[in-house]
């Protein structure tokens, strides 16, 4: 199969690295790609959102499966004009995609099924005085939510009264992020560890990866800023078999029934954000595609062509009933370039790439925000590179020890990283 991958950043790598190992692929492209991406196919020049340039590219070169990576181009309707037009394409229709790309649809769609999730209020633009009422008369910490895509910045943890009101009029109104926040879901603060579950569906079967675990803040011991993620490890010991089995009762099955019959009928991956609390798994968020850098730890540990699995679930043929895994785990540390999540220098000279020897040391390195610049590789994003490491499936130590060992041999200018990415699994 001719097969495209839209998107230009770790997960897009990752999924290209796996597709590259299947029989069924013959030619790879990667939309726009990156450094990493070119190495395992060709980069097409095309944006992820410019949907009639990507149709055209499909059809003039033959493409067989387009797997589409990012939130953007989903939310604006890409799998709908493919199938429209007569293409394969992994992944959900926009209004599918609206678990994701609205809070307050996900919200509102859990509890109609009865699906566990933290308890919510939603607020509209012209409702800023029923949300001053609310919210001085809450419980604390709350958790303030923009309805819409907000690039991963659009929640905010709120400690008091005052800091919520603070920050919720701005968000309502749209002076914080615009349309995005022009709803608000105001939801009860969870305790508990979190994880995250991938569930791949053609809208009636599914099959889950290994759970995985995220870290989101930008400083060890899961201090400062919110990011995009810093590093993540699977299959997480925070979630065994029995509480897997669990959240695939409770949550991914009655949330692919209840969208089929809402008339919804959800295809491609299913990413899972739970909060594994003292009364069970309860969802914390949805997203319609790959997390990152989760995707970098987990797909390496499928052991199946993964090319055959995306056809047949874009097909609506989806025969397994359990997606065979590695006995293995994987430790997976983000470098960020110096700055991020706020303000960041690109245009770095990335060094040492050529060091690390991916089939002696089982070590992966995925590029994120990374060019080619004739013989040099550029920093060209916030997330740089994930270092992933593979090691024996319980020997979690072995693996964090084997990916920094990766880390500290890379350098550029500005280069920052976690120095406790794994240590969960240990703790």
């Amino acid at each position: 199969m001719n097969i495209l991958v839209i998107g230009g950043g770790g997960r897009e790598h990752a999924i290209c690295w796996k597709l590259k190992h299947s029989k069924l692929t013959t030619t790879l492209y990667c939309a726009p790609g990156n450094a990493g991406t070119s190495l395992l196919g060709e980069n097409v020049a095309i944006k992820p959102t410019d949907i009639d340039r990507l149709l055209e590219f499909v059809q003039s070169n033959d493409i067989d499966l387009t797997v589409v990576g990012p939130e953007a181009p989903l939310a604006a309707g890409i799998v709908d004009r493919f199938r429209e037009a007569g293409h394969r394409v992994f992944g959900p229709t926009r209004a599918a995609a609206q678990l994701e790309t609205s809070k307050a649809f996900a919200k509102e769609f859990m509890k109609r099924h009865r699906i566990p999730t933290a308890g919510y209020e939603v607020f509209h633009k012209g409702d800023e005085d029923r949300l001053r009422e609310y919210l001085r008369s809450a419980s604390y910490p709350l958790v303030l939510k923009a309805d819409g895509l907000a690039a991963g910045k659009g929640v905010i943890i709120a400690e008091s009264a005052n800091e919520a009101v603070t920050n919720a009029i701005p968000m309502l109104a749209g002076d914080s992020f615009g349309d995005a926040g022009s709803t608000l879901v105001v939801e009860e603060f969870l305790t508990g560890i979190e994880a995250s579950v991938f569930a791949l569906t053609d809208g009636n079967r599914f099959v889950t990866l290994a759970p995985a675990q995220d870290h989101k803040r930008i400083l060890d011991h899961d201090l400062g800023k919110n990011t995009g993620g810093m590093g993540a490890f699977a299959p997480t010991p925070h979630m065994p078999t029995e509480l897997l089995a669990d959240v695939k009762i409770r949550i991914i099955k009655p949330v692919i029934d209840g969208m089929r019959a809402d008339g919804i009928p959800y295809s491609g991956v299913l990413y899972v954000g739970l909060m594994l609390t003292e009364d069970g798994p309860k969802v914390l968020e949805f997203n319609c595609r790959f997390g990152d850098p989760e995707t970098q730890a987990v797909l390496p540990l499928i052991d199946y062509d993964l090319a055959e699995l995306l056809r047949d679930i874009s097909d609506s043929k989806l025969s397994l009933n359990r997606l065979p895994q590695h006995d293995a785990n994987a430790v997976c540390v983000v470098i960020a370039s110096s700055g991020y999540p706020d303000a960041y220098e690109t245009g770095k000279v990335i060094y040492g790439l050529d060091g690390i020897d991916e089939s002696k040391e089982g070590v992966l390195v995925f590029h994120a925000g990374t060019k080619q610049d004739g013989n040099d590789v550029l920093t060209a994003g916030g997330r740089v590179l994930g270092v992933t490491a593979l090691g024996e499936d319980k020997d979690f130590a072995a693996s964090i020890r084997l990916a920094y060992n990766a880390v500290n041999r890379i350098r550029f200018d500005g280069a920052y990283y976690r120095t406790d990415i794994g240590r969960k699994a240990i703790d």
